[in-house]
């Protein structure tokens, strides 16, 4: 039996873009969707948030000079068009998957609505939800955890680079610590740089646990949905 029923899987944008974290990499979109299916084809009704930063980062954009409410907005548009790309791609898997936009665009995406969400899931759709939070100055991990909090989901999972959450960056320090499980308050008062810390904080108060992991682990997502530990669980 699955430990997880209902999952929000949190998924960076740099990530789409492969080696060079830009564009898109149609390659790196396959396996992806692949990781997703493993775990869709053991009954997990799953949602996908997907950043935008491949093509535009709305907070680094701001600080070159354009006004950071349309830098966000920028930012937003981006995680639809990586949103309509992973869609496609399980729709050419034989999988059913729409995609659903804080900003509507009409005749593109359809737009975002909670009772919606949860009707394409219960008929067994893989849900994109698109377009962040639909407001500047919140991130797509703020949005991930959101949107988990709207359809109930029983964790969110963060699918990274790094195995987990280390106590200093792994890749420039040895001697870093990894967490096999942590608390969400201690996140926040250590101020882990893994994941927007709004969205942890909204992850303590709606009580929905977080998993950071490594997306490259193959089976990673279906392993997680089984009950393996694998990464980092943040308690809440």
């Amino acid at each position: 039996m699955n430990k997880y029923k209902r999952i929000v899987v949190k998924i960076s944008g740099e990530i789409l873009g492969g080696n060079e974290g830009i564009g898109i990499d149609l390659n790196v979109i396959s396996y992806i969707t692949d990781e997703v299916i493993k775990a869709y084809e053991l009954g997990t009704q799953i949602g996908i948030v997907v950043g935008g930063g491949n093509f535009i980062r709305g907070s680094k954009v701001a600080i070159k000079g354009i006004e950071r409410v349309n830098s966000d907005r920028l930012g937003m548009i981006s995680t639809i068009l990586n949103s309509i790309t992973l869609s496609d791609s399980f729709i050419s898997k034989k999988k059913n998957s729409i995609v659903l936009s804080s900003i509507p665009i009409e005749g593109i995406v359809e737009k975002y609505s909670v009772e919606r969400a949860v009707e394409y899931l219960e008929k067994g759709y893989i849900v994109i939800f698109a377009g962040g939070t639909g407001n500047p100055f919140f991130s797509t991990d703020t949005s991930a955890v959101l949107r988990a909090a709207e359809i109930e989901a029983d964790v969110v999972l963060k699918a990274t680079k790094v195995d987990g959450i280390y106590d200093k960056d792994p890749l420039k320090y040895s001697d870093a610590k990894k967490f096999s499980e942590i608390d969400g308050n201690e996140v926040i008062v250590k101020n882990l740089k893994v994941m927007d810390l709004t969205a942890f904080s909204l992850s303590c108060e709606s009580k929905i646990p977080i998993i950071v992991f490594n997306l490259m682990e193959k089976d990673g997502i279906k392993r997680i949905v089984e009950g393996e530990r694998i990464g980092t669980l943040v308690k809440v």
